[in-house]
């Protein structure tokens, strides 16, 4: 909601893709697949608590990814916040 002023405080430009253009999200794509592999579509999420999904979090965040050289989310992150 605030992308005008992340971009400013952080000096990450924010792109926004075009609405039913999933080639443009690319990244996005793969982590709701790999999401799924967890909370199946349908899967009631009131069965699950926040720390439940916080361990999916934690895990999908510590796995590397080919489009960030093989870093995990995470040390992507801290890198970038540096």
């Amino acid at each position: 909601a605030e992308h005008a002023a992340f971009t400013v405080a952080t000096g990450v430009p924010v792109y926004f893709c075009d609405p039913k253009s999933p080639w443009q999200r690319g990244s996005n794509e793969n982590t709701n697949g790999l999401v799924r592999q967890y909370l199946p579509r349908h899967l009631d999420l009131r069965t699950y608590s926040q720390a439940d999904l916080d361990a999916i979090a934690d895990e999908l965040n510590g796995r590397p990814r080919q489009t960030l050289g093989f870093r995990t989310p995470s040390e992507a992150l801290e890198e970038v916040l540096r």
